[in-house]
């Protein structure tokens, strides 16, 4: 973690919505906010249960996607393959028409990102992986009742582990993968955007057996 994440009070489970901890995503933010001022345009607040056992980790939001809705992974393509997946194994009821008030709710799971807010072309630095980390430790924290938690993609997956005070030596990023750390067991998943659906590197089915091993363990 840097020096100044360090320096920084303990903070909520949930970043405020005009967040300005990162210089360069606060500017970003604003810039999308003038040429679309009707948008969310702000830091983007976990969604779903809060007595989950389940906790997704995704990356960021996406400029079109959360950042316009103001819900996690709404809006934009990976949205719709994860809510589905989500459904698929029980954990939504309602349909999911990737709108914030299209009714969908998570059932023993909630949907976070490692950064909330939305950064340029999709990539945060080091150091704003590092800020936002505090709201991602607090949001686990607060989860009482979590058993599991799912990162798509190796930055979620980094970010969670150091969270979760482990060494990323000790648990390398490998989709499907599993580890145990501390109290709970960490999946592993490649992220489920376009790119890597349309390039072959993630398909439905390895998406879902994913979770189908998250579902089995925690019925198990």
């Amino acid at each position: 973690m840097s020096r100044s994440a360090q320096a920084l009070p303990p903070a909520p489970p949930e970043a405020p919505a005009d967040c300005a901890l990162c210089p360069r995503l606060v500017a970003y933010r604003e810039e999308v906010r003038a040429r679309e001022p009707d948008w969310f345009n702000g830091a983007v607040a976990s969604f779903g249960d809060p007595g989950a056992g389940l906790l997704v980790v995704g990356l960021a939001p996406g400029v079109s996607g959360a950042n316009r809705t103001g819900r996690p992974f709404t809006g934009d393509f990976a949205g719709g393959l994860l809510y589905a997946t989500l459904g698929r194994f029980g954990f939504t009821s309602g349909e999911f028409q990737a709108s914030p008030d299209d009714g969908l709710a998570l059932h023993g799971a909630m949907v976070t990102n490692a950064v909330r807010c939305v950064p340029p072309q999709n990539k945060p630095v080091g150091a704003e992986i590092n800020t936002c980390r505090r709201f991602l430790a607090s949001r686990i924290g607060a989860l009482e009742g979590l058993r599991a938690i799912v990162c798509l993609g190796r930055i979620s997956h980094d970010s969670v582990i150091r969270a979760l005070g482990a060494k990323l030596k000790d648990h390398p990023f490998g989709h499907a993968a599993r580890h145990e750390v501390g109290r709970l067991t960490v999946f592993d998943s490649y992220h489920c955007s376009r790119y890597n659906t349309n390039t072959g590197v993630l398909t439905t089915e390895m998406f879902e057996d994913v979770f189908g091993q998250v579902r089995a363990f925690l019925d198990g």
